[in-house]
């Protein structure tokens, strides 16, 4: 999932504040805690991960907060981590009222874009890991945060039946019955190290799945990527010749050198017509094919690649063949 809704810096010193009250919390309590001599008692050595966990619990794991309290703790005594572990709960009120800001901006996003949506979802599971300074900032700009995040939610919904019939139109290159239970459409380009991976994943699908999917495979050549335009066309070309996925296999093998001498080259290992593919090129025959499939996945909030949509649903990671299948088994077994 996109966390780019969070755009601000933390400090550099803001992941200490919050654990830093905390262990001074802690030696407080062991100096002024007490009037009467201290009874002792049997002193766990795991008192202060004990002591960690309890706090990490109320952050997450991976947290600023519980990151640099488990190191802050590494300069205490069993003895201190004890005392402190003895009156966590005051640790925890603590903790909870310095991410009131936290909660706040939580409660005010998930109202505004809705409770049960995957945004919302996302924001709760987010925001543990914050900083309270964090939040506050983020409250502060608040309607540019829950633009981001609207736009967000929008990418996140299904497609229209329409608009996933839009997209598997015409003869695009495909595999798989066009009646298959499930859809796949994937947007890619050539020059991306991340479509490559979905490439493999892809792989694995169509020897998992074989004719229980139909995938399609769309052109969406990045700007910034030099040979990501003609490498599309060239596929298309190839395409034209029945050979599209072994020239798709050929250019993602090769992602470091798709100039024009190097295509052409893959052209004749690949025993293509050599002079047709080149006259496709040099004619610009598919570069309109190219922009108008670029155009249909700006119209379905296409903005980076790889893309994929199940069933008109946006897959969450298309460069991973496991996530890929469980939600293809999902969709089968929904439509089972």
């Amino acid at each position: 999932m996109d966390h780019s809704f969070l755009p601000l810096r933390k400090p550099a010193t803001a992941g200490l504040t919050l654990s830093s009250a905390l262990v001074g919390l802690a030696l407080s309590v062991l100096a002024f805690g007490c009037n009467k001599a201290p009874v002792k008692q049997a002193v766990s050595p795991k008192a202060c991960d004990d002591f960690a966990a309890r706090i990490c619990k109320e952050t997450t794991d991976t947290s600023p907060t519980c990151t640099s309290l488990k190191s802050s703790l590494e300069l205490l005594t069993p003895e201190a981590c004890s005392v402190a572990l003895a009156n966590v709960d005051t640790s925890i009120k603590k903790l909870a009222d310095k991410r009131k800001k936290c909660d706040e901006l939580t409660t005010r996003l998930c109202t505004d874009i809705g409770p049960t949506t995957q945004t919302c979802d996302m924001v709760k599971n987010t925001t543990k890991s914050f900083q309270p300074d964090r939040c506050e900032q983020m409250l502060g700009r608040y309607a540019e945060v829950l633009e981001g995040l609207k736009k967000q939610e929008e990418r996140n919904k299904p497609l229209s039946a329409e608009k996933l019939a839009k997209l598997t139109a015409g003869a695009p290159p495909a595999f798989g019955p066009a009646d298959s239970k499930v859809t796949i459409v994937e947007f890619s380009d050539f020059q991306c190290p991340f479509c490559s991976r979905a490439a493999t994943a892809t792989h694995t699908i169509k020897e998992k799945y074989g004719d229980k999917v139909h995938f399609v495979f769309r052109q969406f050549p990045l700007s910034f990527h030099q040979n990501a335009h003609i490498s599309a066309e060239a596929s298309l070309a190839a395409h034209a010749q029945g050979k599209f996925w072994e020239y798709h296999d050929k250019l993602f093998a090769n992602q470091q050198k798709l100039d024009r001498p190097a295509l052409e080259g893959y052209a004749k290992e690949l025993g293509l017509n050599v002079n047709d593919f080149k006259k496709a090129l040099d004619d610009k025959t598919y570069a309109t094919t190219v922009d108008a499939e670029q155009k249909l996945g700006e119209e379905v909030a296409v903005d980076g690649t790889p893309t994929m949509f199940l069933n008109g649903k946006r897959v969450s990671n298309p460069t991973d063949a496991a996530e890929i299948s469980k939600e293809i088994d999902e969709a089968l077994k929904s439509k089972s």
